[in-house]
């Protein structure tokens, strides 16, 4: 599938799939969306509620691997330990994430080879990037994610509901449901009905708060 790198309202890079008419992130910017709806209505909350070594996060739809840039730098930023899994079926070459550019958006030149490492990381294991941050990367469909009692923190970030309806069903829900430990958390960009309504029908309680740029709502759900 043809592959477009486009700049987005904040400034930031992000790959649009132009056979889809979707992005990697929002339109209205990429690193905006990521720091509101993963790390601020995420990884704060889960913080304000409950600081804990290690915080244990999955994404779904490790993707340009922003997400897990971001949360390097804020674990570096509040000595911070995170224990991160970012699952993908498609990764993103290293050329492809190279042209990104966001060590540069985020002023984070100084540690590009950071963002450069999270990409070239060998798969199916942990890596240690620092003193604060691991990260293992699995190659596996959604549907085939089997963790229970895992993760604090979940960061659903897959593609949108109008292209890929099967990955935010209900089905896909209870996978995320079970890896979450008691009281653990899920946030992402989406606040479809029908996908409050699939998150309710597995157990979760669901808050609708305000959307990042671009957006009016996003969801945040609760074991």
């Amino acid at each position: 599938m043809k592959r477009e790198i486009i700049t987005t309202g904040d400034g930031s890079m992000t790959i649009h799939l132009p056979e889809l008419n979707e992005q990697y992130h929002s339109k209205h910017g990429a690193i905006n969306e990521a720091n509101h709806v993963f790390i601020t209505n995420g990884l704060h909350h889960i913080l304000e509620n409950k600081r804990k070594d290690p915080i244990d996060i999955l994404e779904i739809g490790f993707g340009t691997g922003l997400n897990a840039f971001i949360t390097y730098i804020e674990s570096k930023k509040i000595n911070q330990i995170i224990n991160y899994v970012g699952v993908e079926a498609y990764p993103v070459s290293i050329e492809e994430a190279k042209l990104m550019n966001y060590p540069v958006t985020l002023n984070a030149e100084n540690i590009k080879h950071v963002f450069e490492q999270l990409h070239q990381v060998d798969w199916e294991i942990s890596n240690k990037i620092s003193n604060f941050f691991s990260i293992t990367k699995k190659k596996q469909f959604f549907s085939e994610i089997n963790d229970k009692d895992s993760f604090e923190l979940i960061y659903f970030d897959a593609f949108g509901a109008r292209v890929q309806p099967e990955l935010w069903t209900v089905s896909i829900f209870e996978r995320m449901y079970n890896a979450l430990k008691p009281n653990g958390v899920l946030v992402t960009y989406s606040a479809k009905g029908s996908v409050r309504r699939a998150m309710q029908e597995v157990g979760f309680t669901v808050e609708r708060l305000p959307g990042p740029p671009g957006k009016r709502e996003m969801l945040r759900a609760t074991k």
